[in-house]
């Protein structure tokens, strides 16, 4: 008797001749189907691992200008704690996959606020409560000014 609790496979079969599988050869010099991936920044890894767990309001922000600490801060919300600790964790695995360990994670117990530290990129994985208190997008968000940027008035 089948067993009905096993899964099909849903591959097409290949043709079959007088009891034999054919093979069916690819033309010489014809090239596979495969989709190339080429590196990626630290930037789109993040990106993608907000985007995979359906992070809400993501702000990047460029802040060379203001400090030596980091290049860019994401800032980012989730609907729930839970929700705030995946979307963090989600961006640890991506980023330790592609090479990119993290120096620090704080926050992670009471999922209010993330704050995943990767370098160049610093994440802030928040609750929107929590995210209005503190406003980090205004207090970081600032225009460069013109000393700053080597420019005589």
């Amino acid at each position: 008797m089948p067993n009905p609790f096993r899964k099909k496979s849903t591959r097409a079969k290949p043709p079959v001749e007088g009891g034999m599988p054919v093979k069916t050869a690819r033309p010489k010099g014809a090239k596979r189907n495969k989709p190339k991936k080429g590196p990626r920044t630290l930037m789109q890894i993040v990106a993608g691992a907000l985007d995979d767990l359906k992070a809400a309001d993501i702000h990047v922000l460029d802040v060379r200008h203001l400090t030596t600490v980091t290049d860019t801060m994401v800032v980012a919300s989730g609907r729930s704690d839970r929700h705030v600790r995946a979307i963090a964790g989600a961006v640890v695995d991506q980023c330790k996959r592609a090479g990119h360990r993290p120096l620090g994670v704080e926050g992670e117990r009471s999922g209010e606020w993330v704050l995943v530290d990767l370098t160049d990129v610093v994440v802030h994985v928040m609750l929107p409560r929590v995210r209005e208190f503190y406003n980090l997008e205004k207090l970081w968000d600032l225009p460069v000014r013109a000393e700053d940027a080597g420019v005589a008035s």
